[in-house]
């Protein structure tokens, strides 16, 4: 684009990511819906108030071979929204063939693996992280903002607040999760934040901001490199570990269900088979299954 057409795409994506805070959107469709003006703008190298039918089912076509089904409904919603809230135009749906659905199970760590990671895990901010995502089937940002007032130590639940469809959940807290959480938060003493951003315990004590998520994913992805697990783990899979080894622990669906947040029992279902028992001892279980890891805690 040359300098004009530049300044147009600055000022149409400005309007664009202000429409979406106004009508209250999480952070992450802001980042989504945004990333599909970007992509297309960049796709077509031109501002895009100037996109027809066409390129519209071109860069479709192009996106349903390079790219995961979700991120083409996602990119169709982005910009269906920008023309509606932004451009004021009506938006021609482009339709787009569904390709067969292909059902993948997501790989998941044994506990002697688990341990593996986190006796391989040399910083104790990240030792912690883990452990905490792990041991209560936390999503990446549902741990990223756990704060010190979120802790209920007399009732030994975590307050998960504003996850995923913004929605508050208690969750069970193991008791060798709370004595990790406290021993490293002694570590930087932070006001607020349980993982404050900071290279030192100084820069921690004073960060204004949890910790960076794209650098706290690079350094687990080289974490698992390190140990030598083979097998495709991220962050996220943690909570795959956590929910496969709950069932193998004998915890009930429903328990699962409400532990990880999930809205419908069908996502449940991904670690075990349906049941309409409720298990009363759930909590009495997760912190069986939490002492079972033996972790050679590193330094500050």
């Amino acid at each position: 684009m040359n300098k004009t057409q530049q300044k147009r795409f600055d000022s149409l994506y400005r309007k664009h990511v202000s429409a979406l805070k106004r009508q209250g959107k999480a952070d992450t469709t802001i980042d989504v819906y945004s990333r599909a003006l970007r992509r297309i703008t960049a796709f077509f190298d031109c501002p895009p108030d100037t996109l027809t039918q066409e390129h519209f089912e071109a860069y479709f076509e192009s996106l349903v071979r390079t790219h995961s089904w979700s991120t083409v409904k996602v990119d169709r919603n982005g910009l269906q929204f920008f023309y509606k809230y932004v451009l004021k135009k009506e938006w021609n749906w482009v339709e787009i063939v569904r390709p067969p659905k292909v059902k993948t199970l997501p790989d998941v760590l044994t506990l002697k693996e688990l341990e593996r990671l986190l006796n391989g895990t040399r910083e104790l901010r990240f030792q912690a992280f883990i452990f905490t995502s792990f041991s209560m089937g936390l999503r990446l940002a549902e741990a990223l903002n756990l704060q010190v007032g979120d802790i209920d130590s007399e009732r030994m639940k975590i307050h998960v607040r504003c996850a995923k469809g913004k929605k508050d959940r208690y969750v069970t807290l193991p008791q060798s999760t709370l004595q990790t959480l406290r021993a490293y938060w002694a570590t930087h003493r932070h006001p607020r934040f349980l993982f404050p951003r900071g290279r030192d315990a100084q820069e921690r004590h004073t960060a204004t901001a949890a910790m960076d998520r794209g650098g706290l994913q690079k350094s687990f992805k080289a974490i698992v490199k390190d140990v030598g697990i083979s097998k495709a783990i991220t962050i996220h899979s943690l909570r795959h570990c956590y929910g496969t080894l709950l069932t193998e622990a004998g915890v009930g669906l429903r328990s699962i269900q409400h532990e990880m947040g999930h809205e419908c029992p069908k996502t449940t279902a991904l670690y075990t088979q349906l049941s309409n028992h409720t298990d009363v001892n759930a909590g009495k279980r997760i912190n069986a299954l939490m002492n079972k890891l033996r972790i050679l805690w590193g330094q500050a």
